[in-house]
């Protein structure tokens, strides 16, 4: 594999910067084994990590409905997953936040 063949991604990250530079910085992954996908990563303990995921979701124009929501580590960390298209790649936004210590428990599904 070489760098061309993984055009798409990256061209996407281009045209998302020059569109939506304004928008919270992701961790960004683009992975030689998913050479369409594009992952936009958003960690955080404060719970700023949802709203940068929402900005993002928002401005890709994907659904709400299309989100997933899970916890992991035991029920202490909330995460929220989508995936959209963006200028022919599969765009992947997830969000990772601590769950407040009172919140009551869910169990998944779309938020």
């Amino acid at each position: 594999m070489t760098l061309d063949d993984l055009t798409v991604p990256l061209h996407a990250l281009r045209l998302l910067t020059v569109d939506f530079g304004h928008l919270p910085a992701p961790d960004v992954e683009i992975s030689t084994v998913f050479p369409e996908r594009l992952r936009l990563a958003f960690h955080d303990s404060s719970g700023e990590s949802l709203a940068a995921f929402e900005q993002w979701r928002h401005a890709l124009r994907i659904t709400e409905d299309a989100v997933d929501y899970r916890t992991q580590s035991d029920g202490e960390t909330r995460v929220l997953s989508v995936e959209g298209r963006f200028a022919g790649a599969v765009v992947i936004l997830t969000a990772f936040a601590d769950v407040p210590k009172d919140a009551p428990a869910l169990t998944g599904g779309a938020l």
